[in-house]
């Protein structure tokens, strides 16, 4: 190689280390946003709630979900006439979409009005007269256009427009109009119909006069002719109000009302979404949902991202200006009286593994994010008291702990058809009693839940109307009450239970060998085996052999609808706030093998299911508070479940989050969020600050390395000179 050739190459160089630290220093002083800012510009200037979802939700239609991850998408676009207040707990309902609650009013057989304070067995029939507000309007969609003279634009599509259409914005007009009392009535009409398969409909048909009925009258029809098929249970009045008539006294009814599957369908959008060109397209009411809610439905890209976005005519609504005692003093108030919502889109990303979205929560690209076994000892430590606090790195960041008591429970159940550990014999209760006491689920919630959860002491859980807290909540079967706390009894009172059962030492005198139970699960996987391995060793306490047998969810669901299982693990999430709504996972006409119920473990007992009737229909009081009780001694007696626990829900809200308040029961809480955006900002740029001194080492690093050749370079050009 030449001398000028090297002194091209050379000065090349030179010039490129010099490029690299204008550049350098110019992206540190023009401060510019986070280099690995995951968002588009176009979200600066709107207030963004940033959120995630790990898989898409499968229904988007009111009348067919019924889970949380869809909950959290159709609370914000569909509106039942009542809602939780956000606040006040215990949770109690309120207006909506109506203008109060419900005027009830008890009927005879004749279908004749009763006092009030009629005897219960008198009551037939109860009728619900709901009056909705005025000038409320749908969010914009195609199902509503129509043209000058009144027709609908795009219910009969040609071939040619549909070929040209991948989604709704391909339509370009888009309509709307206001709500009336019709769309309620057409809603639970489609609930009845059986080519909507609503997972309510069995239940309902018990309940709504007339319900089962027009199932049958209906079943041969389309869902879009349901609008002009009269129900007998369910009917408009006028333009603002609608009765819906039930069958006996069920004030649990009001608490349905406050669920997405009484929020308004318009007949228009099943007019529009039953043409076969859409089906193909899967342009469906499942895939784009139209309400009345604060929030519509922008995009929909299962693979990427949803995002919900404000609805421009959401009617006038306004935070709650009471709470509970402390919500003050919480910030809670903070924007008492204003008009909501404060977020202007809600963008939720695809993040299928858990440990991506914890990273950017700590770099504040998320606002929230609950806890995952992967994160929680980055997250929260125990003090010496088992109080739950958060560790030096998120008290830095100023990242605020939510933590309380869900309305759920999880259990482990016996099915009470097994002749070993079901049935009413003195044998089979003490068995079962005495592993109520060797289960210890204050480990399982130590080990397993990461501390996130409260070993139960009866069916209800904190926040339901018969909960007792402290010694009167007692299970005084497992448990006996020290120094102020419940404490399990000792293993000792389980083995003199198993010798009174006739198992002593755990022997099964029919076989002479350790008794042999089985655990019927899905949980099959490599992670599993821990799990299965310490229920196995509650087990042995007592010299009990546990047999797991592992199997697929639809063989799992097979056994407990024919009474294969012998023990299992369930759960449930409270649907409303309302004792009757766990009790009833135990009354006998609810068995699972016998009526296709949510009784999972078959449990009868005539007293248990006589008190139930009687409580299951009253209003709270001193008198359904005693019922209660007895019906909880019953439970722990006769032990169908070791209670388990009830889960303590852990969330994480960065500073800028406001307004948010524990509340799964509520499904529409994302109106009341508020998210401070300039102090987002802030802390994003100090957080994500470039890092660029490895990068200048490694430029001062190779030039060092090409000191010594431009120095040999410049010898001889001198020689040569």
């Amino acid at each position: 190689m030449t001398p000028p050739v090297m002194s091209s190459i050379l000065s090349a160089f030179a010039a490129r280390l010099v490029a690299c630290a204008l550049l350098l220093f110019s992206l540190v002083a023009c401060d510019k946003a986070p280099l690995n800012n995951p968002y588009p510009p176009v979200d600066a200037g709107l207030s963004v709630l940033y959120s995630a979802f790990a898989e898409r939700p499968k229904h988007l239609d009111p009348a067919v979900a019924y889970s949380s991850d869809e909950y959290a998408f159709i609370g914000q676009i569909y509106e039942p006439p009542l809602q939780y207040h956000y606040l006040k707990r215990p949770y109690q309902l309120q207006p909506l979409t109506a203008t109060q609650l419900p005027t009830v009013r008890y009927l005879d057989a004749q279908k004749q009005p009763l006092p009030d304070d009629a005897d219960a067995s008198a009551i037939v029939f109860s009728e619900y007269l709901i009056k909705i507000k005025p000038d409320i309007h749908y969010q914009p969609h195609p199902a509503f256009s129509r043209n000058e003279r009144g027709d609908f634009l795009y219910h009969a599509l040609d071939k040619a427009t549909l070929n040209d259409i991948d989604t709704l914005a391909d339509l370009p007009t888009q309509q709307t109009r206001t709500l009336r009392a019709e769309d309620y009535v057409y809603q639970i009409k489609r609930l009845a119909h059986p080519k909507v398969h609503s997972p309510i409909a069995e239940l309902m048909a018990g309940y709504i006069d007339g319900f089962a009925e027009f199932a049958q009258q209906t079943a041969n029809v389309p869902v879009k002719a349901l609008k002009d098929t009269p129900m007998l249970g369910a009917y408009a009045l006028d333009e603002h109000r609608y009765r819906i008539l039930i069958k006996g006294r069920y004030p649990q009814f009001l608490y349905w009302l406050a669920m997405p599957f009484f929020a308004p369908m318009p007949w228009e959008a099943d007019a529009f979404y039953d043409q076969p060109g859409l089906k193909a397209k899967n342009i469906t009411l499942d895939w784009f949902p139209v309400g009345t809610g604060p929030y519509w439905l922008e995009e929909n890209n299962p693979n990427r991202r949803m995002v919900l976005s404000r609805n421009k005519h959401y009617h006038p609504d306004f935070y709650p200006t009471q709470g509970d005692a402390g919500d003050f003093e919480a910030g809670l108030l903070a924007d008492a009286g204003k008009r909501l919502p404060f977020v202007d889109r809600v963008v939720y990303t695809l993040e299928k593994e858990s440990i991506p979205y914890w990273i950017k929560f700590l770099q504040g690209y998320y606002d929230a994010s609950g806890i995952t076994s992967d994160s929680f000892d980055q997250a929260v430590t125990f003090s010496t008291g088992g109080d739950p606090q958060l560790t030096p790195l998120l008290r830095d960041k100023q990242i605020q702990l939510q933590a309380s008591v869900s309305t759920s429970i999880f259990y482990l159940g016996f099915n009470m058809l097994d002749p070993v550990v079901g049935g009413d014999s003195e044998r089979a209760r003490k068995l079962r009693q005495a592993l109520s006491i060797a289960v210890d689920y204050e480990e399982f919630i130590s080990i397993f839940a990461n501390g996130r959860g409260v070993a139960a002491q009866g069916v209800l859980p904190p926040g339901i109307f018969g909960h007792q807290d402290g010694e009167a909540g007692l299970n005084p079967v497992a448990y006996d009450w020290r120094d102020g706390r419940a404490m399990r009894k000792p293993i000792a009172d389980a083995k003199r239970l198993m010798t009174e059962a006739g198992y002593a030492n755990g022997i099964d005198p029919a076989t002479g060998r350790a008794l042999l139970l089985y655990f019927d699960t899905t949980a099959v996987g490599t992670d599993d085996r821990a799990l299965m391995n310490w229920y196995r060793k509650q087990f042995e306490k007592l010299g009990i052999e546990l047999v797991v047998r592992g199997t697929d969810y639809n063989r799992f669901q097979e056994k407990m609808r024919t009474g294969a299982a012998q023990i299992f693990v369930w759960g449930w999430n409270a649907d409303y706030p309302d004792p009757e709504n766990f009790f009833f996972l135990l009354y006998g006409p609810n068995s699972k093998v016998k009526h296709g119920g949510e009784n999972a473990g078959n449990y009868a007992n005539p007293e248990f299911d006589r008190l139930f009737e009687q409580m299951r229909n009253m209003d709270n009081s001193p008198e359904r508070q005693h019922i209660i009780d007895q019906m909880q001694t019953l439970l722990r007696t006769d032990a169908p479940w070791l209670f388990g626990y009830y889960p303590k829900d852990f969330a994480l809200l960065h500073s800028w989050y406001l307004n948010m308040k524990p509340a799964r029961i509520i499904n529409n809480r994302l109106k009341y969020s508020r998210i401070e955006d300039e102090l987002r900002e802030q802390k994003r740029r100090a957080w994500n600050q470039p890092i660029f001194w490895p990068l200048l080492l490694l430029i001062l690093a190779m030039a060092a390395a090409l000191y010594p050749a431009f120095k040999t370079y410049k010898r001889r050009q001198r020689r040569l000179s």
